[in-house]
């Protein structure tokens, strides 16, 4: 079996002379995403003046918070671009054959469409990659509003250190370079792989800081325990397994392996297939060959699809146990809770994507879900203020200035 038009899209399309990089629309998409920014923060400010929100601490918080459902829109986006093959679907970058928009690029976009039907370029393709552009340089200038805005309200009571925001914008920065990179290396699966990991990140991140500004000044009473050093220690080593099956699921995708299993258990018609390792996992190598100048082989194929499925086993039963653990020591028990329904949702989905031939449905639910949990349980790991002032709830308080982690040992 080969990579073919049905399993990947075509890695050549018709557009002879065009420079893969054209700066010429890039000032042109800027103003596009900042324009989405801006309606984001209007939304957001209308919001805000409903809720009375007073000082810049709590408009950091709500900013950030918007900031990172768009991440969580742009990664589903970004997962609905891949999977409809549309990555390809304007074959330079910032723009659109060197225009701000499909709709201007309409008769480069129907020739090349004219010359391969079945290549990755149409005029619906070019929409949705234009809008996942748009889309992530909305959120780009969101997080550089932020970035300013915090270093210009560094000083004003309960505001973040401004060191995070900068954080984000090194992050975002890189997203950006990583999406030239997914266009300019032709869906280079390394490449594609890294950037989705990269997007995972920036949730991470993202959550972390909300995280760390919430329940300043909410009813702590209301909040559990925080972790002790241990949870906290398995904590960490779970999410570094989970950033491992994030990885083996994006190079699943990335390779278009998902259907090298058509049915669970067993892949098939056997426990143990066919399995070539080394073409599988060459890493550097352009998507459909196996780096030696041939195709990528149904084996190897079956490799990428069956690396993915065994680890996921084992990160299945680590993220269950962890969960339902933390539930029976009520320590941070609805983040717990939610932990365990993500996991069973990610089984889920994962199972109706080998079973019912991987529709678009289950498929996207899969990466919302894997970023859910990247969030899930950031929000674990990471404490909240408050979650420190109101471990000894009903007790006596913690002594001035304790670290979190010896405010509860569990």
């Amino acid at each position: 079996m080969t990579v073919s038009s049905a399993t990947a899209p075509s890695l050549f399309p018709p557009a002879q002379g065009q420079a893969l990089v054209d700066l010429g629309p890039a000032l042109d998409v800027a103003l596009l995403g900042a324009f989405v920014a801006l309606l984001c923060a209007a939304g957001v400010g209308w919001r805000g003046r409903q809720q009375g929100l007073r000082g810049w601490a709590a408009w950091q918080r709500v900013l950030t918070v918007a900031t990172l459902f768009l991440t969580l829109d742009l990664v589903v986006f970004g997962a609905f671009t891949r999977l409809t093959d549309s990555g390809l679907g304007c074959p330079d970058w910032p723009g659109c054959y060197g225009e701000t928009s499909p709709w201007q690029a309409h008769d480069e976009i129907s020739a090349a469409h004219a010359a391969l039907p079945s290549g990755p370029v149409s005029l619906r393709k070019a929409w949705i990659e234009m809008g996942h552009r748009y889309l992530a340089t909305g959120v780009g200038a969101l997080i550089t509003l932020l970035t300013v805005r915090a270093w210009w309200g560094r000083h004003q009571p309960g505001a973040l250190s401004p060191w995070w925001a900068t954080a984000t914008l090194g992050w975002v920065c890189a997203q950006g370079a990583f999406g030239a990179f997914t266009v300019t290396f032709k869906l280079q699966p390394l490449i594609v792989t890294g950037h989705l990991l990269g997007a995972m990140l920036g949730v991470a991140l993202l959550t972390a800081q909300v995280r760390r500004m919430a329940q300043r000044t909410a009813d702590v009473s209301a909040l559990a325990m925080p972790l002790g050093a241990r949870w906290r220690r398995l904590g960490w080593a779970l999410m570094a397994l989970l950033g491992l099956q994030l990885a083996l699921g994006a190079w699943v995708s990335s390779n278009y392996a998902v259907l090298a299993c058509t049915e669970w258990p067993m892949c098939q018609g056997q426990w143990w297939p066919e399995m070539e390792l080394g073409p599988a996992f060459t890493l550097w190598r352009p998507l459909g060959q196996d780096g030696a100048g041939g195709y990528l082989s149904l084996p190897a194929l079956t490799a990428i699809h069956m690396a993915h499925r065994l680890m996921a086993i084992v990160v299945v039963l680590a993220l269950l146990a962890y969960g339902l653990a933390l539930r029976r020591q009520q320590v941070v028990v609805r983040e717990a809770g939610w932990l365990c329904g993500l996991t069973a949702l990610q089984v889920l989905t994962g199972l109706s994507n080998v079973v019912l031939g991987w529709p678009l449905a289950a498929a996207l639910l899969h990466t919302l879900g894997a970023a859910l949990m990247v969030a899930c349980l950031t929000r674990i790991l990471v404490p909240a203020p408050a979650l420190i002032a109101s471990a000894h709830q009903g007790g006596r308080a913690p002594r001035q200035g304790a670290p979190w982690h010896k405010v509860a040992r569990t």
